[in-house]
Protein backbone atom coordinates (compact mmCIF):
# COMPACT_ATOMS: atom_id res chain seq x y z
CA UNK A 1 0.00 0.00 0.00
CA UNK A 2 1.48 3.45 -1.07
CA UNK A 3 2.51 5.55 1.79
CA UNK A 4 -0.31 8.49 0.44
CA UNK A 5 -2.87 5.77 0.87
CA UNK A 6 -2.42 3.94 4.11
CA UNK A 7 -2.52 7.80 5.25
CA UNK A 8 -5.22 9.08 3.55
CA UNK A 9 -7.52 12.26 4.82
CA UNK A 10 -4.88 13.34 6.57
CA UNK A 11 -4.84 17.09 7.03
CA UNK A 12 -2.60 19.54 7.32
CA UNK A 13 0.30 18.46 5.32
CA UNK A 14 4.14 17.11 6.26
CA UNK A 15 5.28 19.97 9.14
CA UNK A 16 9.00 20.27 9.77
CA UNK A 17 9.38 19.85 13.97
CA UNK A 18 11.31 22.92 15.51
CA UNK A 19 14.36 22.48 17.82
CA UNK A 20 12.72 25.35 20.12
CA UNK A 21 11.59 23.89 23.81
CA UNK A 22 8.20 24.07 24.91
CA UNK A 23 8.08 25.92 28.53
CA UNK A 24 5.72 24.80 30.98
CA UNK A 25 5.80 27.05 33.36
CA UNK A 26 2.91 25.38 35.54
CA UNK A 27 0.57 25.25 33.25
CA UNK A 28 -2.21 22.64 32.87
CA UNK A 29 -2.57 23.02 29.14
CA UNK A 30 -0.14 23.37 26.76
CA UNK A 31 -1.02 23.79 23.05
CA UNK A 32 1.40 22.36 20.34
CA UNK A 33 0.96 23.86 16.36
CA UNK A 34 2.08 22.88 13.35
CA UNK A 35 6.38 23.45 13.88
CA UNK A 36 6.35 22.61 17.66
CA UNK A 37 7.23 19.46 19.00
CA UNK A 38 4.56 17.31 20.31
CA UNK A 39 7.98 15.54 22.59
CA UNK A 40 8.67 18.77 23.49
CA UNK A 41 5.75 19.40 24.90
CA UNK A 42 5.83 15.65 26.95
CA UNK A 43 8.81 16.69 28.14
CA UNK A 44 7.93 19.72 29.60
CA UNK A 45 5.21 18.65 31.57
CA UNK A 46 5.89 19.07 35.34
CA UNK A 47 3.28 17.73 37.21
CA UNK A 48 0.38 14.84 36.77
CA UNK A 49 -2.89 15.71 35.29
CA UNK A 50 -1.72 18.24 32.33
CA UNK A 51 -3.25 18.32 28.85
CA UNK A 52 -1.17 18.70 25.89
CA UNK A 53 -3.74 19.96 23.26
CA UNK A 54 -2.86 19.26 19.26
CA UNK A 55 -3.58 21.66 16.49
CA UNK A 56 -3.86 19.98 13.24
CA UNK A 57 -0.86 19.22 11.30
CA UNK A 58 1.05 16.02 10.47
CA UNK A 59 3.94 15.84 13.32
CA UNK A 60 6.45 13.39 11.46
CA UNK A 61 8.10 12.39 15.04
CA UNK A 62 9.25 9.94 17.24
CA UNK A 63 7.25 10.31 21.08
CA UNK A 64 8.36 8.91 24.27
CA UNK A 65 6.07 9.56 26.97
CA UNK A 66 7.87 8.26 30.42
CA UNK A 67 6.56 6.59 33.41
CA UNK A 68 6.98 9.68 35.51
CA UNK A 69 4.20 11.62 33.14
CA UNK A 70 1.16 10.07 35.20
CA UNK A 71 -2.15 11.29 34.11
CA UNK A 72 -1.37 12.94 31.52
CA UNK A 73 -4.19 13.55 28.36
CA UNK A 74 -2.91 13.98 25.08
CA UNK A 75 -5.67 15.05 22.67
CA UNK A 76 -6.44 16.73 18.92
CA UNK A 77 -8.06 20.03 19.65
CA UNK A 78 -10.85 19.77 17.03
CA UNK A 79 -12.31 16.52 17.83
CA UNK A 80 -11.71 14.80 14.35
CA UNK A 81 -8.53 12.21 14.59
CA UNK A 82 -8.69 12.63 10.88
CA UNK A 83 -7.33 16.39 11.62
CA UNK A 84 -4.09 15.42 14.04
CA UNK A 85 -1.29 13.00 12.75
CA UNK A 86 1.79 11.85 14.62
CA UNK A 87 3.41 9.57 12.16
CA UNK A 88 7.25 7.92 11.77
CA UNK A 89 8.54 5.25 9.62
CA UNK A 90 10.88 2.92 11.40
CA UNK A 91 10.91 -0.74 11.57
CA UNK A 92 12.36 -3.33 13.86
CA UNK A 93 14.83 -3.80 11.06
CA UNK A 94 15.88 -0.10 10.65
CA UNK A 95 19.61 0.33 11.62
CA UNK A 96 19.76 3.17 14.22
CA UNK A 97 21.44 6.61 13.61
CA UNK A 98 23.85 6.15 16.04
CA UNK A 99 25.39 2.47 14.86
CA UNK A 100 24.13 0.71 17.65
CA UNK A 101 22.03 -1.75 16.18
CA UNK A 102 18.33 -2.21 14.81
CA UNK A 103 15.21 -0.48 16.76
CA UNK A 104 13.50 -3.70 17.60
CA UNK A 105 9.90 -4.37 17.64
CA UNK A 106 9.03 -1.98 20.83
CA UNK A 107 12.13 0.42 19.89
CA UNK A 108 9.95 1.06 16.24
CA UNK A 109 7.42 2.49 18.08
CA UNK A 110 6.17 5.66 16.23
CA UNK A 111 4.38 6.58 20.07
CA UNK A 112 4.92 4.54 22.71
CA UNK A 113 4.01 5.65 26.52
CA UNK A 114 4.73 3.90 30.31
CA UNK A 115 2.98 6.87 32.03
CA UNK A 116 -0.08 5.33 34.22
CA UNK A 117 -3.42 7.15 33.85
CA UNK A 118 -2.41 8.37 29.72
CA UNK A 119 -5.24 9.39 27.86
CA UNK A 120 -5.31 9.80 24.31
CA UNK A 121 -8.08 11.11 22.61
CA UNK A 122 -9.29 12.35 18.86
CA UNK A 123 -5.46 11.62 16.80
CA UNK A 124 -3.77 9.02 14.32
CA UNK A 125 -1.21 7.26 15.61
CA UNK A 126 0.28 5.63 12.27
CA UNK A 127 3.63 4.25 11.05
CA UNK A 128 4.30 4.55 7.70
CA UNK A 129 6.99 1.84 7.25
CA UNK A 130 6.62 0.04 4.15
CA UNK A 131 7.92 -3.66 3.24
CA UNK A 132 8.25 -2.47 -0.13
CA UNK A 133 10.15 0.60 0.03
CA UNK A 134 13.34 -1.57 2.24
CA UNK A 135 13.14 -4.97 0.46
CA UNK A 136 16.47 -5.61 2.27
CA UNK A 137 15.08 -5.58 5.99
CA UNK A 138 13.49 -8.70 7.32
CA UNK A 139 12.03 -7.22 10.67
CA UNK A 140 9.31 -5.89 8.89
CA UNK A 141 7.19 -5.21 12.13
CA UNK A 142 6.54 -1.08 12.29
CA UNK A 143 4.64 -0.15 15.14
CA UNK A 144 2.59 2.95 15.56
CA UNK A 145 2.06 2.59 18.66
CA UNK A 146 3.53 0.50 22.35
CA UNK A 147 1.54 0.97 25.22
CA UNK A 148 2.83 -0.58 28.49
CA UNK A 149 1.52 1.62 31.47
CA UNK A 150 -1.90 0.78 33.58
CA UNK A 151 -4.94 2.35 32.90
CA UNK A 152 -4.10 3.60 29.18
CA UNK A 153 -7.32 5.30 27.78
CA UNK A 154 -7.48 5.93 23.65
CA UNK A 155 -10.64 7.21 22.92
CA UNK A 156 -11.56 8.03 19.32
CA UNK A 157 -8.02 7.69 17.90
CA UNK A 158 -7.10 5.82 14.66
CA UNK A 159 -4.12 2.98 14.91
CA UNK A 160 -2.58 2.80 11.31
CA UNK A 161 0.61 0.49 10.11
CA UNK A 162 0.75 -2.67 8.76
CA UNK A 163 2.23 -5.58 10.92
CA UNK A 164 2.52 -5.07 14.57
CA UNK A 165 0.61 -1.88 14.73
CA UNK A 166 -0.75 -1.73 18.02
CA UNK A 167 1.48 -3.42 21.47
CA UNK A 168 -1.17 -3.45 24.03
CA UNK A 169 1.72 -4.46 26.57
CA UNK A 170 2.42 -4.54 30.35
CA UNK A 171 5.41 -2.72 32.05
CA UNK A 172 6.40 -5.98 33.58
CA UNK A 173 6.10 -10.13 33.05
CA UNK A 174 4.19 -10.14 36.33
CA UNK A 175 2.25 -6.90 35.39
CA UNK A 176 -1.37 -6.68 34.65
CA UNK A 177 -1.57 -3.46 33.38
CA UNK A 178 -5.13 -2.32 31.83
CA UNK A 179 -5.62 -0.47 28.43
CA UNK A 180 -9.14 1.14 27.30
CA UNK A 181 -9.87 1.68 23.87
CA UNK A 182 -13.24 2.67 23.16
CA UNK A 183 -14.61 3.85 19.20
CA UNK A 184 -11.19 3.50 17.90
CA UNK A 185 -9.42 2.51 14.37
CA UNK A 186 -7.06 0.08 13.85
CA UNK A 187 -5.86 -1.27 11.14
CA UNK A 188 -3.08 -3.57 9.57
CA UNK A 189 -2.20 -7.08 8.12
CA UNK A 190 -0.14 -9.26 10.26
CA UNK A 191 -0.44 -9.59 14.34
CA UNK A 192 -1.65 -6.02 14.14
CA UNK A 193 -3.07 -6.18 18.19
CA UNK A 194 -0.71 -8.10 20.44
CA UNK A 195 0.72 -8.65 23.31
CA UNK A 196 0.01 -9.57 27.23
CA UNK A 197 -2.11 -6.21 28.41
CA UNK A 198 -5.51 -6.97 29.51
CA UNK A 199 -6.75 -5.13 27.05
CA UNK A 200 -10.50 -3.83 26.52
CA UNK A 201 -11.68 -2.72 22.28
CA UNK A 202 -15.07 -1.10 23.15
CA UNK A 203 -17.26 -0.46 19.74
CA UNK A 204 -13.89 -0.19 17.53
CA UNK A 205 -13.07 -0.96 14.08
CA UNK A 206 -10.08 -3.41 13.21
CA UNK A 207 -9.82 -3.34 9.22
CA UNK A 208 -7.71 -6.07 7.79
CA UNK A 209 -5.08 -3.96 4.66
CA UNK A 210 -5.15 -5.38 0.61
CA UNK A 211 -1.71 -7.20 0.42
CA UNK A 212 -0.02 -8.17 -2.69
CA UNK A 213 0.85 -11.58 -1.87
CA UNK A 214 0.06 -14.92 -3.38
CA UNK A 215 -0.12 -16.88 0.13
CA UNK A 216 -2.90 -17.17 2.59
CA UNK A 217 -3.85 -16.41 5.23
CA UNK A 218 -2.52 -12.96 4.34
CA UNK A 219 -2.59 -12.23 8.04
CA UNK A 220 -3.97 -12.03 11.43
CA UNK A 221 -6.04 -9.66 13.41
CA UNK A 222 -4.43 -10.45 16.91
CA UNK A 223 -1.79 -12.28 18.99
CA UNK A 224 -2.32 -12.23 22.71
CA UNK A 225 0.25 -13.06 24.82
CA UNK A 226 -1.62 -13.35 28.28
CA UNK A 227 0.43 -14.43 31.48
CA UNK A 228 -0.72 -17.29 32.25
CA UNK A 229 -1.72 -15.78 36.01
CA UNK A 230 -3.84 -13.14 34.06
CA UNK A 231 -7.59 -14.34 34.07
CA UNK A 232 -7.81 -11.81 31.54
CA UNK A 233 -6.51 -10.76 27.84
CA UNK A 234 -8.17 -9.11 24.79
CA UNK A 235 -11.86 -8.89 24.63
CA UNK A 236 -13.36 -7.05 21.43
CA UNK A 237 -17.36 -6.42 22.44
CA UNK A 238 -19.58 -3.93 20.35
CA UNK A 239 -16.75 -3.79 17.43
CA UNK A 240 -16.47 -4.68 13.41
CA UNK A 241 -14.28 -6.38 11.43
CA UNK A 242 -13.55 -4.92 8.17
CA UNK A 243 -11.41 -5.75 5.39
CA UNK A 244 -10.07 -4.29 2.16
CA UNK A 245 -9.01 -7.95 1.41
CA UNK A 246 -10.73 -10.64 -0.29
CA UNK A 247 -13.27 -12.58 1.54
CA UNK A 248 -11.77 -15.05 3.58
CA UNK A 249 -8.09 -13.98 3.26
CA UNK A 250 -7.56 -13.44 7.17
CA UNK A 251 -7.37 -15.19 10.11
CA UNK A 252 -9.07 -13.80 13.59
CA UNK A 253 -6.23 -14.79 15.88
CA UNK A 254 -2.87 -16.19 16.65
CA UNK A 255 -1.33 -17.17 19.77
CA UNK A 256 2.03 -15.30 20.75
CA UNK A 257 4.04 -17.30 23.00
CA UNK A 258 7.00 -15.06 23.50
CA UNK A 259 10.55 -16.83 24.29
CA UNK A 260 11.34 -15.00 26.87
CA UNK A 261 7.83 -16.24 28.38
CA UNK A 262 7.18 -19.43 27.46
CA UNK A 263 4.93 -19.68 30.25
CA UNK A 264 2.15 -17.12 28.36
CA UNK A 265 -1.29 -18.55 27.96
CA UNK A 266 -3.12 -16.36 25.03
CA UNK A 267 -6.38 -15.39 25.92
CA UNK A 268 -8.57 -13.56 23.53
CA UNK A 269 -12.98 -13.13 23.91
CA UNK A 270 -14.24 -11.49 20.77
CA UNK A 271 -18.33 -10.82 21.58
CA UNK A 272 -21.38 -9.07 20.43
CA UNK A 273 -19.31 -7.80 17.20
CA UNK A 274 -19.83 -7.98 13.63
CA UNK A 275 -16.91 -9.79 11.48
CA UNK A 276 -17.04 -9.18 8.11
CA UNK A 277 -16.04 -12.06 5.27
CA UNK A 278 -13.05 -10.76 5.42
CA UNK A 279 -12.09 -13.32 7.92
CA UNK A 280 -12.14 -17.04 7.48
CA UNK A 281 -15.17 -18.41 8.95
CA UNK A 282 -13.79 -21.72 9.12
CA UNK A 283 -10.96 -21.72 10.88
CA UNK A 284 -10.40 -18.61 11.90
CA UNK A 285 -7.60 -19.16 14.25
CA UNK A 286 -4.15 -20.67 13.56
CA UNK A 287 -0.96 -20.94 15.08
CA UNK A 288 2.07 -19.33 15.14
CA UNK A 289 4.26 -22.35 16.10
CA UNK A 290 3.17 -25.75 16.42
CA UNK A 291 4.51 -26.38 19.65
CA UNK A 292 1.93 -23.92 20.93
CA UNK A 293 -1.30 -24.54 18.97
CA UNK A 294 -4.23 -22.69 19.45
CA UNK A 295 -6.89 -25.31 20.73
CA UNK A 296 -4.68 -25.07 24.14
CA UNK A 297 -5.23 -21.43 24.04
CA UNK A 298 -7.77 -19.30 25.75
CA UNK A 299 -9.58 -18.43 22.62
CA UNK A 300 -13.57 -17.43 22.57
CA UNK A 301 -16.38 -16.00 21.07
CA UNK A 302 -20.16 -14.94 21.81
CA UNK A 303 -23.05 -13.93 20.16
CA UNK A 304 -20.66 -12.62 17.28
CA UNK A 305 -22.72 -12.21 13.90
CA UNK A 306 -21.65 -11.35 9.97
CA UNK A 307 -20.48 -13.50 7.24
CA UNK A 308 -16.89 -13.97 8.98
CA UNK A 309 -19.10 -15.25 12.28
CA UNK A 310 -21.08 -18.75 10.82
CA UNK A 311 -20.24 -21.69 12.53
CA UNK A 312 -19.74 -24.63 9.98
CA UNK A 313 -16.94 -26.66 12.40
CA UNK A 314 -17.84 -26.19 16.02
CA UNK A 315 -14.22 -27.35 16.87
CA UNK A 316 -12.99 -24.19 15.34
CA UNK A 317 -14.69 -21.94 16.65
CA UNK A 318 -15.09 -22.18 20.77
CA UNK A 319 -17.74 -20.42 22.31
CA UNK A 320 -18.16 -18.67 25.62
CA UNK A 321 -21.84 -19.99 27.44
CA UNK A 322 -23.83 -17.89 28.95
CA UNK A 323 -22.65 -17.97 32.42
CA UNK A 324 -19.02 -17.59 31.39
CA UNK A 325 -19.94 -14.46 29.44
CA UNK A 326 -20.78 -12.67 32.33
CA UNK A 327 -17.17 -12.78 33.77
CA UNK A 328 -15.92 -11.04 30.17
CA UNK A 329 -17.36 -7.70 30.03
CA UNK A 330 -15.05 -4.57 30.27
CA UNK A 331 -16.13 -4.18 33.57
CA UNK A 332 -14.88 -7.13 34.93
CA UNK A 333 -11.59 -7.06 33.12
CA UNK A 334 -11.09 -3.25 34.27
CA UNK A 335 -12.20 -3.89 37.56
CA UNK A 336 -11.88 -0.78 40.27
CA UNK A 337 -11.00 1.97 36.58
CA UNK A 338 -14.32 3.23 35.45
CA UNK A 339 -12.54 4.89 32.17
CA UNK A 340 -16.20 5.75 30.97
CA UNK A 341 -19.76 6.05 32.07
CA UNK A 342 -21.27 3.09 30.85
CA UNK A 343 -18.71 0.82 32.55
CA UNK A 344 -20.45 1.15 35.69
CA UNK A 345 -19.85 -3.00 37.09
CA UNK A 346 -23.66 -2.65 38.06
CA UNK A 347 -24.72 -2.18 34.45
CA UNK A 348 -25.70 -4.78 32.68
CA UNK A 349 -23.45 -5.37 28.94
Amino acid sequence: MPRRTLLAGIAGGLVAMSASPVVASGRRVLHVRPGDSVQAAVDAVDAPGRTILLHPGTYREVVNVPVDKEQLTIRGITGDPRDVVIVHDNANGTQKPDGSGTYGTAGSATFSSAAPGLTVRDLTLANDWLRADHPDITGTQAVAAYLTGDRTHLDNVRLLAHQDTLFADTTALDSFDRQYFRHCHIEGDVDFVFGRATAVFDRCRFHTLRRDVTFTPKGMVFAPSTARANPHGILAVRSRFTSGAEDSAYKLARPWVPSYEITAWPSLVVRDSLIGPGIDPVAPYTNMRDAYPWQSMRFREYSNSGPGAVITVPANRPQLTDAEATLHTPAAYLGDWHPHPHLHPHRSL
